[in-house]
């Protein structure tokens, strides 16, 4: 019985060893495909005033979704999101706003938050689409080009997401550049972290 109870123990200890060597080496992995992203993206994130459109405008301008309150207005983040898609705007750097987002019902509308807040900025209403479908990042960017037909895009989000719009973008054949719009310090941005990292690696996959 002795024996038989230290065989278990052996075996428990094997399989023990074989998970958390899986869990480094994927742990490992995702380390390295995140900054892999964030290294090959890096130049291709602008400020506004580096955008150029010399050789024509960009087909649009895709501020990506992050979020509603309850009562329905755009999150510190989103806000500004909008504002700086609504710059680029002011400045002609393209002729229309896409706001891609989540619908989920009625009483839960990004797309059509975003272009209130930016209708109220001075945007008109008929340079801005509603994009309710903008489930994912992927799906934001890939809707851009497949349903709204754009090929040169300038994508607005903060910095530490647009490495892996633009990669997505670029991996779908789109001209995209980006324009960070950490206008501010958001609380929980260490949680996000991890949660964009993990993401990286899965639209890693997905893209290729």
């Amino acid at each position: 019985m002795i024996k038989n109870r230290a065989e278990h123990n052996k075996s428990i200890l094997g399989w023990a060893v074989v998970m958390i060597s899986a869990l480094l080496l994927f742990g490992l992995s995702v380390i390295i495909v995140s900054a892999a992203i964030e290294d090959s993206m890096g130049e291709l994130i602008f400020t506004p005033d580096d955008i150029d459109i010399s050789s024509g405008q960009y087909d649009c301008i895709l501020v990506l979704g992050a979020g509603i309150s309850e009562d329905g207005t755009p999150s510190p983040m989103l806000r500004d999101r909008i504002a700086r898609g609504c710059e680029l705007y002011f400045e002609g750097k393209a002729p229309m706003i896409i706001m891609s987002g989540d619908r989920k019902d009625d009483s839960y509308d990004e797309p059509q938050s975003m272009k209130n807040y930016a209708e109220s900025l001075g945007v008109d209403s008929k340079s801005i689409v509603t994009d309710p479908e903008g489930y994912s990042t992927y799906e934001s960017v890939s809707r851009a080009k497949e349903i709204f037909g754009a090929d040169k895009i300038i994508i607005v989000s903060q910095e530490y997401h647009l490495y892996r719009a633009l990669y997505i973008a670029k991996s779908l054949g789109i001209d995209a550049v980006g324009v960070s719009s950490d206008l501010d310090e958001y609380s929980g941005q260490f949680f996000r972290d991890v949660r964009e990292m993990l993401a990286r690696y899965k639209d890693f996959w997905l893209s290729d």
